[in-house]
């Protein structure tokens, strides 16, 4: 599976980006997918976590309420919309891909990365 995101970029605090995820090379629906990021000093951390079909959501509680996971099985690809940015949010965000259509364990698979620098 290769994973290759898109969207990251700067903005000041209080904007938007909104993250994609395009998947190859397995079938899309077939898996549960998740957005992480790791800021400067700091250690990878989900921020949120979407199931097959999206049956089940989960976020970061830093992130509820202002970020949104979705996917788009057609399309194969998974978003992160990011409203209300702070300069915490500051890191680069990943996709990931688990192995079942839950993610009960950790992703198996990773894509590249997208920086997201937010300034006051």
């Amino acid at each position: 599976v290769q994973l290759q995101a898109s969207g990251g970029g700067s903005v000041q605090a209080g904007g938007s980006l909104r993250l994609s995820c395009v998947a190859s090379g397995r079938p899309f629906s077939s898996y549960a997918m998740g957005w992480f990021r790791r800021a400067p000093g700091s250690e990878r951390e989900l921020i949120a976590a979407i199931s097959w079909r999206g049956l089940q959501i989960k976020y970061k509680d830093a992130v509820e309420g202002r970020f949104t996971i979705s996917r788009d099985d057609a399309r194969s690809t998974v978003y992160l919309q990011m409203n209300s940015l702070k300069t915490e949010d500051t890191a680069v965000y990943y996709c990931a891909g688990y192995r079942d259509s839950f993610y009960v364990v950790s992703p198996i698979y990773w894509g590249q990365g997208t920086q997201v620098t937010v300034s006051s």
